[in-house]
């Protein structure tokens, strides 16, 4: 009767240790490049190779500077960028500006399995987005996934500026 006193009493210090520990920050644990090639075309017939590129470097505890660009048939594209915060298991992007028609745009990313998830919670984002594009329910291979080498050059660029500015006047 003892050990079974004793085994209970192990398990439960076990849990209380397991609900102190803090969740990993997605915004550390998504960091990374992610990309995906794939055939597309124009209405013309006319073939080339479309890239899904998905960039998600870390700027702070708990934030991450996101930059999407998604390409759609007969050359449409979705594209945004921004810094987007850990909630739960996920980074969440929270335009400032309100998307025509939509409300504000809230992108969220995550792993789910195999994949990068991307959605914009039905279509909230629509206005960073060519006719046939869209940030609903779109997924990248997670196995594509690598270190980001040309850091010092993406916080030059003009999107990184505007977002890090943007987000510090939050």
């Amino acid at each position: 009767m003892n050990s079974r006193r004793l085994i209970i009493a192990s398990l439960a210090a076990l849990l209380l240790l397991a609900a102190d520990r803090p969740l990993a920050d997605p915004a550390r644990s998504l960091a990374g490049r992610y990309y995906a090639q794939f055939p597309n075309a124009l209405v013309t017939g006319e073939k080339y190779t479309g890239e899904n590129i998905v960039e998600v470097t870390p700027v702070a505890p708990r934030a991450a500077y996101v930059r999407i660009h998604l390409d759609y048939f007969n050359g449409h594209v979705c594209g945004i960028y921004g810094v987007a915060t850990s909630q739960g298991e996920a980074i969440v992007y929270r335009d400032t500006q309100p998307d025509v028609g939509n409300g504000k745009c809230v992108l969220t990313l995550r792993r789910a399995g195999k994949s990068l998830s991307i959605d914009d919670a039905g279509g909230s984002c629509r206005a960073h987005c060519g006719a046939r594009g869209t940030l609903s329910n779109v997924t990248l291979p997670y196995e594509s996934k690598r270190t980001i080498r040309y850091l010092p050059r993406l916080k030059r660029s003009p999107q990184y500026r505007h977002a890090m500015v943007e987000w510090r006047a939050r």
